[in-house]
C-alpha cells in the first residue's frame, strides 16, 4: 500500500513538473525586476506623502486625480478585461514604451541620491530585458506598428525652476505617476508571462 502511494506521488510530480523554458525564465526575471521597481516606487511615494501635512496631501491628491500622467498618451488597455484579451506582443510593446518614457524623468525625481541612482540602471536593465522578450515573440510582426504617431512631450514644466508650491506638486505628480506606471508594467508582464503556461489561470 505504501509502495503504491509512493509510486503515485512520483508519477504526479513527473506529470506536473514541466521543464522551465528559456522564455519563461526571461519573463520571470523581467517580472521580478519590475516588481522591485514597483515596490521602490511605492516606498518613495509613501515616504514623500508622509512628509506632507494632512491638508497638503488632500489638495495634491485632488489635483492629481484631475491631471494626467505624461505616459497616459501611450495607448494601453483600459481595464483588466482588455488586458487579458491583449496579445503577448502588445503587452510587451506597451511595457517597453512605459519603461522608456521614464528613462529621462526618473533623473528628476526628488528623492535621495541613493534611491535615484538605483532607478536609472533598473529601468535600463528592464528595458533591455523586455526588448529581448519582444524579439523572441515577434514572429515577423512589426514591433511598434503605430510608433510613428507616438510623440511623448516632456513632462510639462517639470525641468524648470518653480516656486515652492509648484515644486511640491511636481514632485507629488512625478512620484504618483511613476508608481502608477510601474504597477501597469508589472500587471502587463505578469499576464504575458502567464500566457506561456497554457494550464495556468491568468485571471486578474
Amino acid at each position: 500500500m505504501d509502495r503504491a502511494i509512493l509510486l503515485l506521488s512520483v508519477l504526479s510530480v513527473g506529470v506536473s513538473s514541466q521543464p522551465i523554458t528559456e522564455g519563461q525564465r526571461l519573463f520571470s526575471i523581467a517580472v521580478e525586476r519590475v516588481h522591485n521597481l514597483h515596490l521602490l516606487a511605492q516606498r518613495l511615494f509613501s515616504e514623500f506623502e508622509s512628509s506632507l501635512q494632512t491638508e497638503e496631501q488632500r489638495q495634491l491628491n485632488k489635483i492629481f486625480l484631475q491631471d494626467f500622467c505624461n505616459s497616459d498618451y501611450i495607448i494601453s488597455p483600459i481595464d483588466k478585461h482588455e488586458t487579458q484579451r491583449s496579445s503577448v506582443l502588445k503587452l510587451l510593446s506597451i511595457s517597453y514604451r512605459l519603461i522608456e518614457s521614464w528613462e529621462f524623468p526618473s533623473r528628476s525625481l526628488s528623492v535621495g541620491p541613493a534611491a535615484r541612482n538605483q532607478i536609472s540602471p533598473k529601468l535600463s536593465e528592464l528595458k533591455t530585458g523586455i526588448l529581448v522578450l519582444i524579439g523572441a515573440n515577434q514572429d515577423g510582426a512589426e514591433m511598434f506598428p503605430d510608433s510613428s504617431t507616438l510623440q511623448l512631450a516632456p513632462y510639462g514644466n517639470y525641468y524648470q525652476s518653480l516656486g515652492a508650491d509648484e515644486s511640491l506638486r511636481r514632485t507629488y505628480e512625478l512620484l504618483a505617476c511613476f508608481k502608477k506606471d510601474m504597477h501597469k508594467v508589472e500587471t502587463y508582464l505578469t499576464v504575458a508571462k502567464c500566457r506561456l503556461s497554457p494550464e495556468a489561470n491568468c485571471t486578474l
